[in-house]
């Protein structure tokens, strides 16, 4: 695509603004989905935020990854099996989220921002206790839910001009796998972030769920309860703005759902007028 130099210079004049606004503060960015399979992908989500970084932007990085442990069940012949959504794991299973997590994925990430220039730190809910959970349910094994935050650490890192990125294994009376959106909404709050954005595989919330275009911009958390009973918020997406509107309420200005199958659709949310997928704001 040609673009010419006015097109060029408008787009930078339209992020101005937004870079003014969010210089110094934090956004923390769940990092999940096709977004972390596609490698195209991943390579624009890695330069966006290494760009956002350089611009004065503090970039909390919070990632999942669910099919590289399921790809690493597989292999030891271990099934996979889920309860309403969450990863049944015993101890041999808690073994291998903690070992892929921790270990390749996280590291693979600080490695792919490190070749786009970034300094990136890896980090785990269990380093100086930044993660703390109890038992969610017997039935779900070590599967965890958070009972304490303690973000010494990443603010250490992001004082010191590093991006953290961030597995959510958390510790207590024993290790806890922790769902990464549910993680990532907790340490927005616990931070004051000024944004948390959640990267998924859809376009955000649908009017009409046969129409892509029918995207709700903006939702205020007190309408969050008729578009569930409309069944507009319906399946997947419920606990997704279930961990938005918890982050709201804990202190976020404003949370965002987007289309993590978009290339560089962390830039669109953060640096333009129109933005992409949903937002989700206080309102009453």
């Amino acid at each position: 695509m040609n673009i010419n130099n006015n097109t060029r210079a408008n787009i930078l004049n339209e992020a101005l603004p937004y870079i003014q606004e969010y210089y110094g503060k934090i956004v923390v960015v769940k990092y999940g989905g096709n977004a972390m399979l596609n490698d195209e992908l991943k390579q624009a989500v890695m330069s966006d935020i290494v760009m956002l970084s350089l611009c004065g932007i503090k970039i909390v990085l919070v990632h999942g990854g669910g099919p590289e442990i399921d790809s690493m069940l597989n292999k030891i012949g271990k099934e996979s099996k889920f309860i309403n959504g969450l990863r049944y794991t015993d101890k041999e299973t808690m073994d291998i989220v903690q070992m892929v997590l921790c270990g390749k994925i996280n590291k693979d990430l600080v490695d792919l921002l490190h070749s786009h220039k970034g300094k990136a730190i890896g980090l785990c809910g269990l380093d100086n206790g930044l993660l703390e959970a109890k038992q969610l349910s017997v039935d779900l094994g070590y599967v965890g839910e958070i009972s304490k935050v303690n973000p010494e650490v990443i603010f250490t890192a992001l004082d010191n001009g590093y991006i953290p990125v961030i597995s959510t294994i958390a510790g207590g009376d024993n290790a806890y796998n922790i769902n990464a959106d549910i993680a990532a909404s907790r340490i927005a709050a616990e931070m004051g972030a000024e944004n948390l954005i959640l990267m998924t595989d859809t376009a955000g919330v649908l009017e009409d769920v046969n129409n892509p275009e029918s995207i709700i911009r903006t939702i205020k958390v007190n309408e969050v309860p008729l578009l569930k009973e409309q069944g507009v918020i319906s399946g997947g997406m419920i606990p997704k703005i279930d961990c938005c509107v918890e982050a709201v309420r804990r202190g976020v200005n404003k949370t965002n759902i987007i289309d993590g199958r978009i290339p560089h659709s962390i830039l669109l949310e953060l640096l333009t007028d129109l933005g992409t997928g949903t937002m989700i704001v206080k309102g009453y």
